[in-house]
């Protein structure tokens, strides 16, 4: 209702700003993701699908699920209006002015789907914090939040992905699934997993929230499950459309004899522990950790030097390694810690449902619990906790305080992938902006509560700035510059490690001391 009449010429608005602000960024660098999709555009345009996935002229071969390989396989058929030359597989780092021009505007383009997304979203919010101002109303803030999100900007408009559009379909799932269109929700959920499977960590969270509210279909007085109540149809209803979308995208392959194939592709176990850049995780201070015993064991020699290997983890490679003191983590073990994880807030949203609310609990420390103990994480996935706890951060202070912290830290350790000097000044301005305007909306909105952070959580976020000079100024001055590379990479992915790694143990918390209300239980 909030979103009705008056209040759509505001978001319409916010909608072509943030458009005209991913115009602006169409000269900006952009990053080897650049060319992996260059790349899939030739591989999908010129060769049958039996060759999709065997393709290896270049080193980035197709490794997305099969939905979006038939997505570049579309926007290939408009590429070649505008340089066909990018569309010859052997055209290795091609990059003429109407190739970016293309790509960036596809990009742009496809984002039309997470405008509309966010707007839905914005729907559902409960309108109940009457504000006079527009500019305090939580509808305002969440799709300032949402629609210019810094790490969305700097990911997908400068490095260059296609982040926004998945996002998209992800958050008009979670509108569906708050608007009771349950199934609606569930098939928008199965197509963007075979349109990339990182999606996967917030699996746990639809199925058991489809099967507590679409499969049962009602719950006792005191909120526990009314076991009677089993919908044999709606079950069968979920698994026609989870299979039905998996044949449309995997069918093919399986007639063809290739999903061995298409797997080895989609988890290539042969990767690292960690992605190039250490993603601001559990891992990464298990490395730094490793690290510092290494030092310390040589200084005092409780360790040969000899028998140390020179390639280390901190060489910004992707990788395997062995860690020298701590245990050496297999995939087997980071699945099985990532399980454990997301355990508790599973059972959280079985034993104790809140609803929606719950459910977008839960879809974050899914996205969170996976993000710090899974297997060659990449940076770029803390967004997957930071948009869902958008939606809850305009509902409740603490969970806004969480919010504050994670979309911080989390922001700034995207900072690395931005690493030529044209650059800075545009993550800076823009990650100043985003964090002011989300503390000082935030702020207002729950201004008759106690503060958002504590005096301790405060000074770790201002500690950033330091940080941040050190890394950019300060550092590149001095001679370690030569010998000790990894070093800014390492201070700040250990730094947001600690911030992320708080965050997730205050929501985790904040869900597992939650009380629920006998309205909510009679939900």
């Amino acid at each position: 209702r909030a979103m009705a009449a008056g209040g759509r010429g505001w978001f319409r608005a916010l909608a072509l700003g943030v458009s005209f602000l991913k115009c602006l960024l169409i000269p900006a660098y952009y990053s080897t993701d650049f060319e992996v999709h260059r790349n899939w555009l030739a591989i999908t345009h010129n060769l049958p699908l039996s060759q999709w996935y065997y393709e290896a002229t270049s080193e980035w071969t197709l490794d997305y699920p099969p939905f979006f390989a038939w997505f570049e396989y579309a926007l290939s058929h408009i590429a070649k209006y505008f340089d066909p030359q990018m569309l010859v597989v052997e055209n290795l780092n091609y990059a003429s002015r109407a190739t970016i021009f293309f790509q960036r505007l596809s990009v742009i383009f496809t984002d039309t789907l997470f405008i509309y997304a966010v707007h839905e979203c914005c729907r559902c919010v409960n309108g109940k914090r009457a504000a006079k101002d527009i500019l305090e109303k939580p509808t305002f803030i969440l799709a300032v939040l949402l629609l210019w999100n810094f790490g969305l900007l700097i990911v997908d408009h400068i490095h260059f992905q296609y982040n926004g559009f998945l996002f998209g379909l992800m958050l008009l799932s979670v509108a569906r699934l708050c608007q009771k269109r349950y199934l609606e929700g569930a098939l928008l959920f199965a197509i963007l997993l075979h349109f990339k499977h990182i999606y996967m960590y917030v699996a746990p969270a639809y199925g058991i929230y489809l099967l507590r509210s679409y499969c049962f279909t009602a719950n006792n007085a005191d909120g526990s499950l009314k076991w009677r109540s089993f919908s044999f149809l709606h079950v069968t209803l979920l698994g026609l459309i989870v299979c039905l979308v998996s044949a449309l995208s995997l069918g093919p392959f399986l007639v063809l004899g290739q999903l061995p194939q298409v797997i080895s592709r989609l988890f290539p176990f042969k990767r690292g522990l960690c992605h190039a850049y250490w993603a601001p995780n559990f891992w990464a201070l298990y490395n730094a950790m490793d690290k510092a015993l290494t030092v310390l064991g040589l200084k005092c020699n409780f360790l040969d030097g000899t028998k140390i290997s020179k390639a280390s983890m901190t060489g910004g490679l992707v990788q395997e390694f062995q860690h020298t003191v701590l245990p050496s983590v297999t995939p087997l073990a980071t699945l099985i810690c990532t399980f454990i994880a997301i355990l508790p807030s599973v059972f959280c949203l079985w034993f104790k449902p809140q609803g929606p609310r719950g459910f977008l609990q839960c879809l974050v420390l899914c996205a969170l619990s996976s993000f710090m103990f899974g297997w060659h994480v990449h940076e770029k996935a803390i967004l997957l906790a930071i948009l869902p706890l958008s939606l809850l951060s305009i509902q409740r202070a603490k969970d806004a305080g969480i919010y504050l912290i994670l979309a911080t830290t989390g922001h700034f350790s995207l900072f690395p992938l931005l690493f030529t000097p044209p650059e800075l000044p545009i993550k800076i301005l823009l990650m100043l902006l985003f964090t002011v305007y989300s503390f000082s909306s935030l702020k207002s909105l729950f201004r008759r509560e106690k503060p958002l952070l504590n005096w301790l959580e405060t000074i770790y976020l201002i500690q950033l700035v330091p940080l941040e000079i050190f890394c950019e100024i300060i550092f590149p001055l001095t001679p370690w510059k030569w010998d000790f590379p990894f070093v800014p990479l390492l201070l700040t992915s250990v730094y947001c490690a600690l911030g992320i790694t708080y965050a997730w143990l205050k929501l985790y918390v904040s869900v597992l001391t939650e009380r629920i209300s006998v309205r909510q239980k009679a939900e």
